[in-house]
């Protein structure tokens, strides 16, 4: 795992103590084998962010997902980045905007299980999870195959994100709308 103790230490100096949260999560056999082939060098965890642009957040949207769900961007950091450079990155490929980041607001520790017929399977996750601000752009994100649209939601429309979220039977889509949950009363607007 390259994210390493003292990345998380630095971004506590940076951004404030977080929150923590453990989830443990079923997933089928093909989401685990996704999960499983996102582990380049050794990766276990995401950052997401919520961008908040005019007291609303700015959300995007897979192109599986179902009409009216979105979520938070997030992603991974590259090997040798730092949360602020690989936050900032994933940001203006997800979403087509700058940030500033301002506050470190929850570190979960995650198990997703799969239980296939041969034996129960798990994958240790983490998400580090941060509140940042617009700065600039026009949502004219770069990551075309990830990703179909960026908009800007309120913080009452999570609750609709999540309900869709929670009747998919996609296990990661049930992670997202947890994290929603757990995010929204540390959130500043």
């Amino acid at each position: 795992m390259y994210v390493t103790r003292s990345v998380i230490e630095q971004a506590i100096e940076q951004y404030g103590q977080p929150r923590t949260a453990e989830f443990v999560i079923v997933v089928d056999k093909r989401e685990f084998n996704f999960i499983r082939a996102s582990q380049k060098d050794g990766r276990r965890h995401d950052t997401t962010f919520y961008i908040v642009k005019d007291g609303r957040i700015v959300v995007n949207a897979k192109h599986n997902y179902r009409p009216g769900m979105y979520r938070a961007p997030s992603g991974g950091l590259a090997p040798g980045e730092t949360i602020e450079e690989g936050l900032k990155r994933e940001a203006m490929e997800e979403t087509g905007c700058e940030v500033t980041i301002e506050r470190f607001l929850l570190k979960t520790d995650v198990k997703f299980v799969c239980k296939s017929d041969d034996a129960e399977k798990e994958i240790e996750w983490h998400s580090y999870v941060f509140q940042a601000a617009y700065t600039a752009g026009d949502f004219d994100f770069t990551d075309k195959r990830e990703i179909r649209e960026v908009r800007l939601a309120t913080l009452e429309e999570f609750e609709d994100f999540s309900k869709i979220m929670r009747k998919s039977n996609i296990g990661g889509l049930h992670y997202r709308a947890a994290l929603h949950d757990a995010v929204k009363g540390l959130l500043q607007l």
